[in-house]
């Protein structure tokens, strides 16, 4: 088989052959999705990668061979597919990136992001023996976690399990926090508390709902029924609150006191869409959400009432776990909790009736 060089995968990415060098050293000086692209031609092509991704330089002489070999797996791969609203751009899942690569950047290992685009094709070429393991964020196939087990590379996956394939978990602990805050918007007197959100879209959310549902019905408070509820279908259709069902509750004259969010981005369209239709938040509805993305800086809504998700402390806990997993690879799957703080903002009213 004919070798593969350099040269060749910068002629076919479009860039000069330093560019792949450093790409494929893990030097920076290059964009990240410039080195993405790189590492897909590389796989593509055949090109024996997996010692230039090593950071540490590799010792010479007689007595390297042992040293050597304990330094030959210095990658991780941090597998996040760029599917729903995942992105790297993105405010919550770009933080616990964040968390991940300095935790790794500490322990002096490298770093491959590999995303939707490719991960398949990725995944099916990368030398298991040349990886430590994989941290996968957010939602991704069983299809693909199978075959990553299948080629035997250790993961932990962060806000995201999977029935069918057993492994570590790292989670915010989505029930009790959200229990906490439906708790406090029931105390603040509001009794018709509707939530946004599908229970159906990931493992978060069905456990935010749960915290809900289960609070309300402790208070013996109306609980919507999802399938009953458009508010409660809600998953890659999200747009429908400001072009629809807003509008309509409005139009009925069927608002509630409260609306109760899975999580920011909804809570930021129902406000959008409330003050768009004459509602005054908090006045006439109040709206809570749920990660603390403060991403919205329309002046015409109120601070949003939120619970803060210490991103980056689930990337970091998700590489100690890996860690964990490699020095005693037969102990029992783990999953683990992190708690959230509750911000309580100008978006959550307490009402006269009730709410002492």
């Amino acid at each position: 088989m004919k070798k593969v060089t350099m040269q060749q995968i910068a002629e076919q990415v479009g860039v000069s052959k330093f560019a792949v060098s450093q790409a494929l050293s893990g030097k920076p000086g290059v964009a990240e999705e410039t080195r993405m692209k790189i590492v897909q031609a590389a796989n593509e092509l055949g090109y024996f990668w997996k010692a230039r991704l090593i950071r540490k330089s590799s010792p010479s002489g007689p007595e390297s061979k042992s040293k050597s070999a304990a330094t030959a797996k210095s990658t991780v791969i941090i597998l996040m597919p760029n599917v729903r609203f995942q992105s790297r751009e993105s405010l919550f899942w770009g933080r616990i990136i964040d968390g991940v690569s300095a935790a790794l950047a500490e322990r002096e290992v490298g770093v491959m992001m590999v995303t939707e685009n490719y991960s398949e094709r990725s995944l099916k070429s990368i030398n298991p023996d040349g990886v430590l393991g994989l941290i996968g964020i957010g939602y991704i196939a069983t299809q693909l976690l199978l075959e990553i087990r299948h080629a035997g590379i250790p993961f932990v996956l962060v806000d995201h399990e999977d029935p069918l394939i057993p492994s570590d978990t790292v989670f915010m602990n989505n029930y009790d926090c959200m229990r906490q805050m439906t708790s406090i918007v029931v105390q603040s007197g509001h009794r018709d508390v509707r939530f946004v959100g599908s229970p159906k879209y990931s493992r978060s959310f069905h456990d935010r709902w749960l915290g809900f549902r289960i609070t309300m019905e402790e208070a013996g408070l109306p609980v919507p029924v999802p399938s009953e509820d458009p508010l409660l279908q809600l998953e890659d259709d999200a747009y429908l609150i400001v072009d629809k069902e807003i509008p309509m509750l409005v139009q009925q004259n069927r608002l509630p006191s409260a609306f109760v969010c899975a999580n920011d981005f909804f809570a930021y369209l129902v406000m959008k869409a409330l003050v768009a239709n004459g509602v005054k938040i908090p006045a006439d509805v109040s709206v809570t959400g749920f990660d603390h993305t403060d991403e919205e800086t329309d002046p015409r809504l109120p601070p949003l009432s939120t619970i803060h998700v210490p991103n980056a402390i689930l990337g970091r806990r998700a590489v100690e776990m890996l860690f964990d997993r490699l020095e005693e690879p037969e102990r029992p799957f783990e999953k683990t909790l992190i708690n959230g703080n509750i911000l309580l903002r100008d978006s959550l009213k307490k009402e006269k009736e009730g709410g002492e």
